[in-house]
This record gives structure tokens, sequence and C-alpha cells, in this order.
């Protein structure tokens, strides 16, 4: 008898319609030779530090148990707590331990999710259920159809085959629980509130905090551009030249645009060719949430949890991919997908090219596709057919049979000696792929010029102003997220000359990217709910508690950005490599973690100098006000004489500095503090100054 543990039920009964005819059973099916039974996802999870070391003294959080590294991790039913766990959780496992040490039961079959957290969800299940040695497989499905399941049953693998998978997985499990745990407790007991710490929500919340902050103080400058907008046989023909003038230089502009309007305009080039365009490539889970958050403002949690539904029903393959590209072990299975598009009236026809089929491209799972299933209008609600319909129409895209043709146009305008202009234009004439998904493509028309034709022009300096950086929306914020590393300027991609993907592709698979396909959504969404960040339509913006997050982590050196993110990442990659231990990749986590204990140690012993000093309710000094004790606070310092009306307070950040514990008990004890450096005024520049006490109030001093 074959035991198939499910991830979750809805995947156990897709694996059931795939064998065939199975009785329901009390949590499990029975039949044709088969047990299927299932977990609830996550039936396991990690154990609290409490756990470990026992309860504190004050029976609440407390920096006596922290740092906690265990030496060997330990997970206990979901909802445990006393030795009692979820009373569904407790009887579904039941049920599994029963079914593992069945005496008839002599192979036992993973049927997670096919990613690491499915391989591990399960592995957990069968590792703390069974009792005796058997024979042990996985179950690796790209899609929940009837077909796929019957064929994947016939090619089932060892499980010892995916033990890399496993061990990266389990390696991440540990890691982000050590960041979370020691050191969200250790900041929210530093702070007084309660601030969510993970290896990847800060880098996230950070780089759209660094973002809002490059925008909220950028300073324009004004320059002069030398333009041109004539018309010429009803068009208006706009030049625009590559020399920039400073603000104070507009009588230079005005010079060289006299010089210019005295010099003839001539077209001196002129290049027309047919060529035949190539389509989008296929979609990886964030390109297609670029797409539905561009287009249909769709969030990232809806659009995956649409798309998820979607493959749990058999109509997607599954959907947290990484990859554009598609196996060339697929490629049957794509040719009989295409007969079923074909016969419902689809242009298609299948292509084997590199642009679509890359075994070096794909990591896991190849990119998202319909499957051969397809949905009936009335079966799905408008946000589903709206999700399936842009997964199908690129699909179709992709493998279109009709050429788009296109006519490339480019000008040459030579202005005598000074200047050359050129301007492209594309035109469609036929419309091939673009009728189902044109990929990002616009037309430009030019207008009507041939070579030797005289240009009219009339250069003016047009003043200008330069532009702050944009905020992240869903698409930029994505693609930052995959490859951080990389310029931005080289992120814009032309649809009509798309650059070669493989410095993208290498970032991924070394682990460079910060979050993965199948956790980044969760991510960006728990940074959300946690008031960190907010996305109105598809634009992100940092919230007061974001930026609160990042200046106090900043505050007590919890340095948690791109660079240290990545590079566990990376440590990450080496274990689905085989190249590194799972203790080898959970020590570098753990010497981090130490790092920052370490320096609160130090901060102890020089409390009156460090700036990273105090823990929130701690003692300042006496409010010259009222004569009452000032103690540190969620944003700053403030008198506990507030409920009678004082209004005495510092605030813990002014003008883009924090005030330190030891600064504000200079001012309440001297009057004045240190010399402070980096204050950032209204106009975006430094400054240094002390600050000091004059009638309760906190002022600048700018002496000496």
């Amino acid at each position: 008898m074959v035991l198939i543990i499910a991830e979750k039920p809805s995947l156990a009964r897709n694996i059931v319609a795939g064998i065939g005819s199975l009785s329901r059973k009390s949590g499990y099916f029975e039949g044709e030779g088969y047990l299927v039974t299932w977990a609830f996802g996550h039936l396991f999870s990690l154990c609290d530090i409490e756990d470990y070391t026992g309860p504190t003294a004050s029976g609440r959080w407390s920096m006596e148990n922290l740092p906690c590294f265990p030496e060997n991790f330990r997970f206990k039913l979901r909802g445990q707590k006393d030795g009692t766990a979820d009373a569904g959780v407790a009887r579904q496992f039941s049920v599994i331990c029963d079914l593992l040490n069945r005496p008839d039961v002599d192979t036992v079959v993973n049927a997670g999710d096919a990613d690491r957290e499915g391989e591990i969800i399960v592995r957990l299940c069968i590792m703390n259920g069974l009792k005796s040695q058997k024979a042990l497989k996985r179950l690796w499905l790209p899609d929940q159809t009837p077909q796929t399941v019957k064929k994947a049953l016939s090619e089932m693998k060892p499980e010892s085959e995916y033990d890399n998978l496993g061990n990266e997985g389990f390696a991440r499990t540990y890691i982000d629980w050590l960041y979370g745990v020691n050191l969200t407790r250790y900041a929210t007991l530093k702070t007084g509130v309660l601030l969510r710490v993970g290896r990847v929500i800060v880098p996230i919340v950070k780089a759209i905090y660094d973002r809002d902050m490059a925008i909220r103080n950028f300073v324009p400058e004004t320059y002069y551009a030398l333009q041109s907008a004539e018309e010429q046989n009803g068009e208006k023909i706009e030049l625009q030249s590559k020399k920039r003038f400073n603000k104070n230089e507009l009588k230079k502009a005005q010079v060289l645009c006299e010089q210019y309007n005295l010099e003839k305009a001539v077209v001196t080039d002129k290049k027309t060719k047919k060529d035949t365009l190539k389509p989008p490539k296929l979609f990886s889970l964030s390109k297609l949430q670029n797409l539905l958050g561009k287009k249909f403002k769709m969030p990232m949690e809806k659009s995956l949890s649409i798309v998820q539904k979607l493959y749990e029903e058999g109509y997607l393959t599954y959907p947290r991919t990484n990859s554009e590209y598609l196996a060339t072990a697929e490629k049957e299975k794509v040719q009989k997908i295409l007969q079923n598009l074909s016969a419902v009236g689809y242009p298609v026809e299948f292509k084997d090219n590199k642009n679509i089929f890359d075994d070096k491209k794909i990591e896991s799972h190849s990119a998202l596709t319909p499957t051969y299933k397809i949905p009936q209008k009335d079966k799905l609600s408008e946000e589903e057919m709206t999700v399936y319909r842009t997964v199908l129409r690129r699909f179709v895209a992709v493998f279109c049979s009709e050429p788009c043709v296109a006519q490339k146009t480019e000008i040459k305008i030579s202005l005598g000696d000074f200047e050359e202009f050129i301007l492209k234009g594309t035109v469609i004439l036929e419309k091939g792929f673009t009728r189902f998904d044109d990929g990002g493509r616009t037309q430009k028309l030019l207008p009507d010029l041939a070579v030797g034709d005289l240009v009219n022009h009339r250069f003016v300096p047009k003043e200008k102003e330069t532009s702050p950086p944009k905020h992240y929306t869903i698409e930029t914020l994505n693609n930052y997220l995959k490859n951080p590393f990389k310029e931005e300027k080289a992120r814009q991609s032309d649809p009509d000359d798309p650059e070669d993907d493989s410095e993208d592709y290498r970032a991924m698979f070394e682990g460079l990217e910060l979050g993965t396909e199948a956790t980044r959504t969760g991510i960006i969404d728990n940074a959300r709910k946690s008031r960190y960040i907010e996305l109105r339509k598809d634009v992100y913006y940092i919230l007061p508690d974001g930026e609160y997050l990042v200046r106090q982590l900043s505050y007590m050196n919890i340095s948690m950005d791109k660079f240290k993110t990545s590079m566990l990442g990376q440590a990450l990659k080496k274990v689905y490599h085989g190249e590194m231990t799972t203790e080898d990749s959970v020590k570098l986590a753990k010497e981090e973690i130490a790092e920052v204990f370490g320096n609160e140690k130090n901060a102890e012993m020089t409390m009156e100098t460090d700036t990273n000093s105090g823990f929130y309710g701690d003692s300042c000094g006496v409010c010259p006000v009222c004569g009452k004790e000032v103690v540190k606070g969620r944003y700053g310092y403030g008198c506990k004489g507030y409920k009678e009306g004082c209004k005495f307070r510092i605030s813990g950040d002014i003008c883009g500095r924090v005030i330190s514990i030891a600064n504000a008990r200079l001012l309440l004890k001297e009057g004045k503090t240190a010399k402070i450096k980096g204050f950032i005024s209204k106009n975006g520049k430094p400054f240094d100054a002390r600050l000091v006490l004059k009638d309760g109030k906190t002022e600048f001093d700018f002496s000496n």
C-alpha cells in the first residue's frame, strides 16, 4: 500500500481525481492500492524561546533569555501551548501517524507543493510520525490536472533526491526564526513598541523608506534645455539638444540657440525596414504581478491568491516560479495544450527556440502557463477570469502563428557641425501576437521627411527642473527585489530591443535576490498590515511606523540591509546546491545576531556617550518646567507630568537626526547637548549644531 501525504485537502482531492475511484474515510481516502491523506499546510511550527529556556521571571518578554541560539531546533504542533495543540491539527496529525504506521503501508509519498516550503511541511509530518523505516518517495506536480497527476505518479523519484531542497527549506526556516524572534524581542524591549524585525521585511521597508526620503529631501535644480517644436507639412517636429546649461547660464543658452537657428537643419539619412517582432516572454510570478499591478492596480497578495486558486483548480501551472522559460522536457505537454487552444479558435503553433525553452534558466519551476483545462466563463469570478486571461493571452502571444510585422524608421537630422538629432519610430503593419498581448510595445509615428529635406526649426532655451526619483511601484519594487544590485536604468528594457537576461538569472540562482517568488508577496503584505508601508493604486509609500522602524533599527546598530540579506540568501543557495551544510548557514546568522547583542553590552558600559543606549521608560533627568521625571518614550522624551498638563518634551528626531538618550540627559542636566553632526535643513543641506534649552523649549545653538 502506498501512502500519499498531500500538503492540503484541495491537493489531496486533485490527487484522488488523478488516481481514480477512492472511498472517503475519516481524514483520508483509500482505494486502488493508495491511501491519500493531507496536512493543513503547516501542522508544525518552531518552538518558542521559552520552550528552550523556560519562562522568564516576569512571565513576559525579557532580555534575560536573549539571544537564544538553540543547539538543535525543535518543532511542535501548531497552536500547541502547555502540551495541548489546536484540536483540528492534533486530530489530523493523529490520522497521519496511524496511516504512516499501518503494517500494510510500505511506501510513503511526500506530496507537498512543489517548492521548499511544501517539501518540509510534509517531511516534518513523516519525521515526527513514522516509527519504522519505509520507502520514501516524492510526488512533484507542476500542475494539478488529473493527467499530470497520473504521469507524475508513474515517475516518482526517491525522497532522498530532494534532500538539498529540504535542507535549504529547514535552513531558511531556522535563520528566519533566529532573526525574527531574537531581534523582534530585542527591538521591542528596547523601544517599548512592537517592532517586527525580519531578515527580508526590513530591507524591503528600508528600500521604500530610502526612496521616499530621497524624494522628500530632494532639492530641484533649475537648468536650461535647448528645444525646437516647429510645424512642417502640418506635423510637429520636436528636436531636443543633448546640451544643457545651469540656471546661471541663460545667456550662453540664448547665444547657442541663435547660432542653431542660423544653421540649416537637413535630413541626412533615413532608414526604413520591415521587421518581424519577437513576442514577449512567458510569465514568472513577479512579472505577472507587475503587469496586473500596473494595468489593473491589483495588489500582489490579491493576484497571488487568485493565481494559487487557479493552480489548485487545475487551470494554471505552479505559480511560485521565478522563471520565464519552459523546460525542454515539457515540449510534448505544450504541444497538447496548443492543440486544445487551436481547437477553440486560437491561432497558435508549436515553436521550439531558446526564447521559450531553456533549461539553464530554470531552477525548480518553469514559467507560469495555462494547462490543457480551459475554464467555463461562469466558473470563475471577474477577477479570476482577468488573471486567467492574462496568463492565457501571454501564452497565445508567445506561440502565435501569425507574424507581427512592424515598420521601423530612423531619421537623422544634422544641424551643421553643431549637433545631430536622431528620430526613431515604429508602426505595426501586421498585428500578429499583439492582438493578444503587446508586451508593452507602443507605436510611434514619425513626420513624413525624406533625405535632403530642410527641417523647420527654432530653438529656444526651455527652463526645466531636475526631477526627484520616483516612488516604488509594484513593478519597480519587484524588479529591485529580484536583483537589488542592478542599476535602475538597466532595469528599463525596450520590448523591441530586449537585453540579455543572463545577469538577472545569475543573480536569482546565486541568491542575490531579496526574498523569493514564494515569500515576497506575503512579506510585503505583512509590512502593509504592520502599517510600515501602504499601497495606493500601484504605488508604495512609507508610513510613520515604517520610518520609526528603520530609524530605531539604525540607532540600535541593527543593520539588515540588502548586502547582509543577500549574503544569507547566497548561503542558502549553497545549501540547495550541496555546497554548504544547513548548520554552517545557520552559524552565519547566529554570528550576525550575536554581534547586535555584543554591541548592546558595549553600549551598557558606555551609557553616557553611546548614541544607541537607552530602553523605553528609562529616566533621562528632571523636567525644567514642572520638575517631574523625564523618560524615554516611543518618539522621544516626555515628562511624566503630562497628566497634570505639562507639555515638555524633547523630540527623538530633529531635522533627520536622532537625539540619543545621552544627549537628552546632557540637555536636561547642563542645558545643552554635545555638538551633533548631520542635521538636515528644509533645503536638504546638512549642518552641525548643539541643542540648548531656552524657556523650556529646545533650540539650535550654532556658536563655536
